[in-house]
């Protein structure tokens, strides 16, 4: 056998995205094999497959990659089946992201992310040696948050209670809203479900907003950097709602740091669902960000307020305080810092236009 087969052996589903792309450095680096498991269906994908396997190639002359791609679909039985044989650990991160897409076509937005799920989960249960799993959920849990009291300062929504200082906890009952949060709700709960039931270590992450390189953002998903490609750019933005609704943001290589200590401590934490994301100290509303960006980037986008989408929360923020009590972990990057990074990473992968920058940090 050779050195580079001796080396432990991760799937992550949905593997050529920005997340698991940055996942999967992390694990390279860790001196991990990685088996990325991907439809490529979202446009400049390809593109962190190559990059990956071009920072990481083979030491040995004519070794194999470290690197693997299946190009298959969770919704493929057979195809995930396969993708599972040998691995130690799983990153499900395969998924229909949009709750606007979901809206559209509630069908297809199930059948990726709830019967894809219950797919995977299928797929390790008969394995005798059964690989430890995290997936990713999402905030849309909770639903719409209408019954917390919140009062519109100048840029933002703040709660009239103690949310302020804490953020939402795991505590809060869930509430499906739209297609896309009956989706992950119910694959998350299939996931806890199978921990308990069938004894899989696994467990889930509530997701707030994620943040960083190898995000080519969009309208739909990905609001950070979409707002920091279109002002680099030169672009006008679109707002929905009035642009004081609130989130916290982590920085990708924080999630990253907390999805590795959640394996390393897996039967610590599975069977459980952790709220993560950046907490009160990282939240910021729409038009914060803007300003942000126009201080630090010298470039304030143009905007339009639309009227609001189904499902927009006017305020959530992430009471990470169970993970960090399970597991140590803190998130360490502040968003000035996490947005100049991430607009360094724009302007050197040629994803946007050079343009001037006020701070000096950021060099075009």
């Amino acid at each position: 056998m050779s050195v580079a087969a001796a080396r432990p052996l991760a799937l992550i589903t949905g593997g050529a995205g920005f997340i698991a792309t940055n996942v999967a450095d992390r694990l390279l680096r860790d001196g991990w094999r990685v088996r990325l498991f991907d439809n490529l269906s979202r446009p400049g994908v390809e593109q962190n497959v190559r990059w990956l396997r071009d920072v990481h190639r083979p030491v040995e002359r004519g070794a194999d990659s470290p690197v693997e791609l299946i190009v298959g679909d969770v919704r493929d039985r057979a195809a995930v089946r396969r993708a599972v044989d040998g691995v130690s650990r799983v990153f499900h991160f395969a998924a229909q992201v949009a709750v606007t897409t979901s809206l559209i076509d509630p069908l297809l937005d199930f059948e990726i992310n709830a019967r894809g799920t219950l797919n995977l989960l299928e797929a390790i249960r008969p394995l005798e040696s059964r690989p430890s799993l995290l997936f990713t959920s999402t905030n849309k849990v909770y639903g719409h948050l209408a019954d917390v009291p919140l009062r519109a300062l100048s840029s933002r929504y703040e709660p009239e209670d103690g949310l302020l200082e804490r953020g939402i906890s795991e505590r809060r009952a869930l509430d499906f809203h739209s297609p896309y949060g009956c989706s992950k709700g119910a694959a998350e709960q299939y996931v806890l479900d199978y921990a308990r039931t069938f004894g899989l270590r696994a467990t889930v992450f509530r997701m707030s907003c994620i943040y960083g390189p190898h995000q080519f953002g969009t309208e739909d998903q990905g609001w950070v950097a979409h707002f920091i490609i279109q002002a680099l750019n030169r672009r006008a933005l679109t707002v929905y709602g009035d642009g004081l609704q609130v989130r916290d943001v982590l920085f990708v290589e924080d999630l990253v740091e907390a999805m590795m200590v959640a394996h390393e401590r897996i039967d610590r934490v599975s069977g459980q669902a952790f709220n993560i994301g950046g907490g009160p100290s990282r939240s910021i509303s729409l038009l914060e960000l803007i300003d942000l960006i126009a201080d630090r980037l010298a470039a304030r986008p143009a905007f339009q307020l639309e009227p609001w989408r189904m499902a927009d929360q006017r305020y959530y923020v992430s009471d990470t305080t169970k993970f960090q009590m399970a597991s140590g972990w803190r998130p360490r990057v502040t968003v000035d810092e996490g947005v100049e990074r991430l607009a360094s990473w724009l302007i050197e992968s040629g994803t946007v236009s050079t343009a001037p920058l006020l701070s000096g940090r950021v060099a075009s």
